[in-house]
C-alpha cells in the first residue's frame, strides 16, 4: 500500500515517566521495523501519555483525527487496536472516517483493517473488548477493596502513626504501627482528653518537640483536627468515608475507645474545630516581630442576661516563633487603626476610583430607575473621596470588598503589640 500515508501513533495509559518512555519507545521501534519491512510510507510519528477510557480527551489523538480529515494522512500505524480507542465514541469516529473514505487503513503489529465490512466489524469487536476490560477492571477494583475491608484492612495510605508493608502483595499489604510516631499520636489524644489542650496549643506542642510527618514536614493545624476525629486509631474504620459502612480493623490500635470518646467530648465542649469561616483581614497582615502570618479567632462570652457577646481577635500564628510576643487585637480596634491610617496611606487611586464610580453608577440606577428621582447633573469626579470611601468599606463592606481595598495598598501591613503599621 505505497499510496497510503501513515501516521505512527504510540500511546500508554500510565503517567509514570520511566515506564512510559520505555513502553512507547518499544512500540515505535517495533512499528518502524514493520514499516521498513513492508515498505510503508510513514509521514509522521506521534505519541502521548493518556488514557483512552474517556471520549475526546486525548489531545494528540484528536490532532490525528483532524489531520486525517484534512487529508494529511489516510492511514494509522499502531501497536494494537486498543491503542486507538477503549471507548465507543472514539472508535465510532474512526469507523465513520473509514466509511467516508478519509481513512484507508489501520495497520497493527499483527493485523490490518481496511474499509471492508468484515474488517470494520472485527475492529469494532476488538475495540468493544478493550472497553469491556476497562469496565471490568473498575468493578474488580471496587470488589477487591470491599473484600480487603471485610478482611479488616483499610485500603489506601495508612494514617499518620501507621506504616504500610511495602513488600506485601498488591491488595494484601498489611498496616503496622509506626514505632516512632505512634507514641506521640497517643500522647496527642491524652493531652486533649486530660490536659484539655486546644488545637492550637497542641499544634504548638508538636512544633516544640519537632514532630514531623512521614515526608519530613510539619503537620498542619487542620490535619490535627482530622486526626483527632479518626476512629482508625482505636480500631474501626469507615470505607468509603461517608458511605456508612464500618469495619473492624485487624491493625493494632494506638488508643482505646474510651480515650477516643473523651477526646470527642472535649472537642465538643471546647469547640475545637478547623477554622471553617473566613475573616476579613487574614492573609493580608504579617506579624511585625517574627514574620509569621496573622490568624483570627472568634470568642464568645455568655452575658448575665443569657445572651452571648461575640468578638473577633487577630494575632500571630507563631509559625516562625512559638514564643512570639506579638499580642492580639480586636477586629473593631483593627478597623479603627486602619481608618486612622487612611490619610497617610498611598493607595492605587485609579483602582479606588473605578470602584467608587461603579458604586455611584449602581446607586444612580436605583434612584432614577426605581425611585423615579430626577437625574443629578453633578460630575462624578467632583464627588470622589477615596479616603472616605475606604473608611466606609472598612466599616461596612463585605469580606471581599475589604480584601480588594487592602490589595490596593502600596505597602505591607504588619501587626506588632496590638498596633497596625504599614511598611
Amino acid at each position: 500500500m505505497t499510496d497510503t500515508k501513515y501516521c505512527l501513533y504510540a500511546r500508554k495509559s500510565t503517567e509514570s515517566d520511566e515506564t512510559q518512555a520505555l513502553s512507547i519507545d518499544s512500540q515505535i521501534k517495533e512499528m518502524l521495523d514493520m514499516a521498513k519491512r513492508d515498505n510503508l510510507n510513514v509521514i509522521e510519528i506521534k505519541q502521548e501519555k493518556h488514557s483512552a477510557k474517556e471520549v475526546g480527551q486525548r489531545p494528540v489523538f484528536n490532532e490525528i483525527i483532524k489531520e486525517i480529515r484534512e487529508e494529511k494522512f489516510n492511514g494509522i500505524l499502531t501497536w494494537a487496536p486498543d491503542r486507538i480507542a477503549r471507548n465507543a465514541g472514539d472508535l465510532g469516529t474512526v469507523v465513520d472516517m473509514m466509511d467516508n473514505g478519509k481513512l484507508k487503513e489501520i495497520r497493527t503489529y499483527g493485523q490490518s483493517f481496511g474499509n471492508s465490512p468484515n474488517d470494520k466489524f472485527l475492529l469494532m469487536i476488538l475495540g468493544s473488548q478493550a472497553k469491556l476490560e476497562n469496565d471490568n477492571k473498575s468493578v474488580n477494583v471496587k470488589r477487591g477493596m470491599k473484600a480487603k475491608c471485610s478482611m479488616g484492612w483499610r485500603p489506601g495510605m495508612a494514617p499518620l502513626g501507621y506504616l504500610t508493608n511495602k513488600e506485601g502483595i498488591k491488595g494484601q499489604k498489611k498496616i503496622f504501627v509506626d514505632e516512632v510516631r505512634a507514641p506521640i499520636i497517643k500522647k496527642m489524644f491524652e493531652k486533649v482528653a486530660y490536659e484539655k489542650l486546644s488545637g492550637r496549643k497542641l499544634y504548638g506542642w508538636l512544633i516544640s518537640i519537632n514532630f514531623t510527618t512521614r515526608t519530613g514536614k510539619r503537620a498542619t493545624l487542620s490535619s490535627l483536627y482530622t486526626l483527632l476525629k479518626n476512629s482508625f486509631y482505636y480500631g474501626k474504620f469507615e470505607y468509603p468515608v461517608g458511605g456508612g459502612l464500618w469495619y473492624d480493623g485487624l491493625h493494632e490500635p494506638i488508643i482505646s475507645k474510651e480515650l477516643f470518646d473523651k477526646v470527642q467530648e472535649q472537642i465538643t465542649t471546647q469547640n475545637i474545630r478547623c477554622e471553617d469561616r473566613e475573616f476579613a483581614f487574614t492573609k493580608l497582615i504579617k506579624c511585625g516581630l517574627c514574620g509569621s502570618g496573622i490568624t483570627a479567632e472568634e470568642k464568645h462570652r455568655k452575658l448575665n442576661n443569657g445572651n452571648y457577646n461575640k468578638h473577633v481577635y487577630y494575632g500571630c500564628t507563631k509559625y516562625n516563633d512559638l514564643h512570639c510576643k506579638c499580642g492580639y487585637i480586636k477586629e473593631e480596634e483593627l478597623i479603627k487603626q486602619l481608618s486612622e491610617l487612611m490619610d497617610d496611606l498611598i493607595m492605587d487611586g485609579s483602582e479606588i476610583k473605578r470602584k467608587i464610580e461603579l458604586e455611584i453608577e449602581r446607586y444612580n440606577k436605583f434612584r432614577y430607575g426605581v425611585l423615579g428621582l430626577k437625574e443629578c447633573n453633578e460630575k462624578i469626579e467632583e464627588k470622589l473621596d477615596y479616603k472616605k470611601y475606604a473608611r466606609y468599606i472598612l466599616a461596612q463592606g463585605s469580606i471581599d470588598e475589604k480584601r480588594e481595598l487592602l490589595s490596593c495598598l502600596k505597602g505591607k501591613l504588619t501587626l506588632n503589640n496590638g498596633k497596625i503599621k504599614i511598611n
